[in-house]
């Protein structure tokens, strides 16, 4: 591709709505404009990558067995409602009605739709197992769209969802999409982790979620150094201590605590640290009755944790000032269960703790040397915090460690949900009819995009690796418009390293070689040469990698063999 022939639109400055690194850079580097909130043009560069990403994800669904379709955009009301959803999935789902006034959805998702396919289609066991996927367009109405293409409302998604008899051939597609999904990932060239994850609103059983790791990602991930284990520190276990609890030392004191309601507050007045504090945490119950949460004061509550406790209303709901007033004759900042009637239930982090400082249900007033058992009953204890650096790794290999992850892709095990509520069945051997198994699989195509640059981007502009950066090398004549023996040379380089397939940009416009090399740098081309007529009259080429800190100078002749062995090595 000829510079002259193609359009770049490069900018020096990026808008200051532009929060994070890949944003700035991808409108810098005019991959995307945008068009209104949430909702972008991706322009020729940045097409070019976003296909190359396609591209990738398209061999290794295809090698793993999988079949492409494409489903519509745009979906009947019906359906959702069939499957609940259409009430259930918020103000994120886009709705519409036609010139009928029938209600549609802009599909966020497309369980709805391929369920009603399978189900039309599919009447015996002979037919399954099946797994469908797409490379589609999506829009989920975001209140807050930022980041870019990171959190858009309209986006690419590779979705699939496998159909099966029973549940051991689910397992068997899931751990080949978690193959499949791995092998994506590491052609794309990208540093990534796959981490047990909560399920969400898509429902089903078992979830992995696939992270770019940047320390611009949204989620936080605990894993653990000395083994393969990772998950989101929203379902990352926090095991109980092992050590046993020493024996109480001090008596149940009140201590004023004027103005303190924090536990930084109460550790002031105190002068002690969060670790000997415990918070108190009201949470509506299922009998609308405050339920009382108790978590060492350094940790935080983990609301996906609290959220599978059946004695909480769901979804969580805080209790409100009121109905603490009144449980507690106290304001919250101020309580504890010391004399509460209502059920108590602590995080295991609790279990060993003695002496510790709580609320007295009196407002300005802690008490200190608190203690299980002694001042009040003893409560149930389970799994409520969020992990922290240096906790044990539930495994039992090592300690965990918290880092950032862009989640980029997820995979399910539905197991039943949706073919149950739409009637997804087939006739076994027996010819007796059966529930169908589901399994769901999603990649955010766009979002790799800006992951990629979160995790691959220098001073000057994009470093993404090779296999998805728009091209993979760039002539650059100096002169050429002005010197017969550089435009000659140039247009014959570019002409083998096309007929060889590689994926080759000669920069022929009349600008300035610093210009060229920045805009170059900046889009992230890997590899470039320049040419010029003092290194030609000794047979000679410069080549400088997008990464490497120094040019040096190759023999012309050498320069297929030589860039052929870098594109091996990327």
């Amino acid at each position: 591709m000829r510079v002259s022939q193609f359009f770049i639109s490069t900018l020096k400055e990026a808008p200051a709505e532009a929060e994070v690194i890949s944003h700035q850079l991808m409108i810098r580097a005019g991959f995307i404009k945008r068009l209104t909130s949430g909702v972008y043009t991706w322009m020729p560069l940045g097409l070019r990558v976003l296909r190359k990403v396609e591209q990738i994800i398209r061999d290794e669904m295809n090698r793993s067995g999988a079949i492409e379709l494409l489903m519509p955009a745009v979906q009947p009301a019906e359906l959702w409602q069939e499957s609940t959803r259409w009430e259930q999935y918020g103000p994120e789902l886009l709705r519409m009605t036609d010139r009928h006034d029938r209600n549609f959805c802009f599909g966020p998702t497309h369980e709805e739709v391929i369920c009603d396919v399978v189900r039309r289609e599919v009447k015996s066991y002979r037919q399954l197992p099946l797994n469908f996927y797409q490379i589609q367009t999506k829009f989920r109405d975001e209140i807050r769209p930022r980041f870019g293409v990171m959190r858009g409302r309209e986006f690419t998604m590779k979705d699939a969802y496998s159909f099966h008899t029973n549940y051991a051939d689910l397992e068997r597609e899931y751990i080949n999409m978690y193959d499949t999904y791995s092998r994506i990932f590491t052609r794309l060239g990208l540093k990534f982790r796959a981490v047990a994850a909560d399920t969400g609103s898509i429902g089903g059983t078992g979830s992995h979620e696939f992270h770019v790791l940047a320390e611009s990602g949204e989620d936080a991930i605990a894993y653990c150094p000395q083994s393969d284990y990772a998950a989101n520190v929203e379902l990352a276990e926090a095991l109980a201590p092992t050590s046993p609890a020493p024996s109480a030392q001090k008596p149940l004191n009140e201590q004023h605590t004027p103005g303190a309601k924090t536990i930084a507050e109460v550790c002031a007045v105190l002068n002690i640290n969060a670790a000997q504090t415990v918070k108190s945490i009201v949470i509506e119950g299922q009998d609308g009755k405050p339920v009382l949460l108790l978590i060492r004061g350094d940790h935080e509550l983990n609301i996906i944790k609290a959220g599978k406790l059946s004695q909480l209303k769901q979804p969580i709901t805080f209790a409100s000032a009121a109905m603490i007033r009144e449980a507690f004759n106290a304001d919250p900042g101020a309580i504890g269960p010391v004399g509460f009637a209502g059920q108590v239930i602590a995080d295991r982090a609790l279990i060993n703790m003695t002496d510790f400082v709580i609320g007295a249900n009196k407002n300005d007033y802690h008490f200190t040397g608190a203690n299980f058992e002694r001042d009040f009953p003893k409560p149930q204890f389970v799994d409520l915090r969020n992990v922290t650096d240096g906790d044990p790794s539930p495994d039992g290999k090592g300690s965990l460690e918290l880092c950032r992850g862009i989640e980029v892709g997820h995979i399910f095990q539905l197991r039943t949900k949706y073919s149950e509520a739409m009637n997804l069945s087939y006739l076994d051997e027996a010819g007796k009819k059966q529930i169908i198994e589901m399994g769901c699989y999603g990649i955010g195509v766009t979002r790799i995009v800006a992951a990629a640059i979160e995790q691959n981007h220098d001073e000057h502009g994009l470093t993404i690796p090779a296999p998805i950066a728009p091209f993979t090398v760039v002539l650059i004549p100096i002169g050429y418009h002005k010197n017969e023996l550089v435009r000659t040379a140039a247009d014959a380089l570019y002409q083998q390293l096309s007929a060889a397939g590689i994926d080759t940009l000669i920069d022929d416009r009349n600008e300035r070689p610093g210009a060229m090399f920045a805009d170059m740098d900046l889009i992230g081309v890997p590899h470039r040469f320049v040419i010029g007529e003092r290194g030609l009259k000794e047979q000679r080429i410069e080549y400088k990698g997008r990464r490497d800190t120094q040019a040096q100078e190759l023999p012309i002749a050498e320069v297929m063999t030589f860039i052929q062995s870098k594109q091996c090595a990327d």
